[in-house]
């Protein structure tokens, strides 16, 4: 059961999501109605976490292996269950889930773990992120910073117990390593 009670619904404040909605109404979303419970933090991590959703820089596929390999690491099943679907759409395979998960020493998931142990890469790992992947030093910033919104959005999600949304599989986040 969360923490905190969720903002119903019907009480959603629209202005309150227009960085993320551009006006536009969005479905019934329990990471949504946890988010609004504190409206200034809201508008202000949105306007983030669109940048980071939606106008990246970073290729699509690699944005969701960097956002499941912090689900995985900060062991949120929310954010897990949120993005196994899009990082599937996005052209992520079954292997390479198997492979966040196992925490397999992919380029990726090496440059995650360090941000999110370290707080910082290493050398190597940056030289081989803008060679091997061809980052430059935008798509740099944005791998860094999806790191660490996703990081704080899984502590968050977990701290208040955020529970899956209606319908929400799980990705098989129980299973396995």
């Amino acid at each position: 059961m969360t923490r905190l009670d969720p903002v119903p619904y019907a009480e959603w404040d629209k202005d309150v999501l227009m960085p993320m909605t551009g006006g536009r109404t969005i479905p019934p979303s329990n990471s949504i109605s946890f988010l609004l419970n504190h409206p200034d933090l809201t508008r202000a991590f949105l306007t983030l976490s669109t940048h980071l959703a939606a106008k990246s820089t970073l290729p699509p596929r690699l944005r969701e292996l960097a956002v499941l390999r912090v689900a995985w690491r900060r062991r949120c099943r929310y954010e897990w269950a949120q993005h196994v679907p899009t990082a599937q759409r996005k052209g992520v395979t079954d292997k390479e889930i198997a492979e966040v998960r196992a925490g397999t020493d992919t380029l990726l998931n090496r440059a995650v773990d360090e941000l999110d142990g370290e707080s910082c890469l290493s050398d190597a790992t940056y030289a081989e992120l803008a060679d091997q992947e061809g980052l430059d030093d935008r798509q740099m910033m944005d791998l860094v910073f999806t790191v660490g919104g996703y990081g704080a959005l899984a502590m968050a999600f977990n701290t208040f117990e955020v529970e899956l949304d209606d319908g929400l599989d799980d990705g098989g986040y129980g299973e396995g390593p």
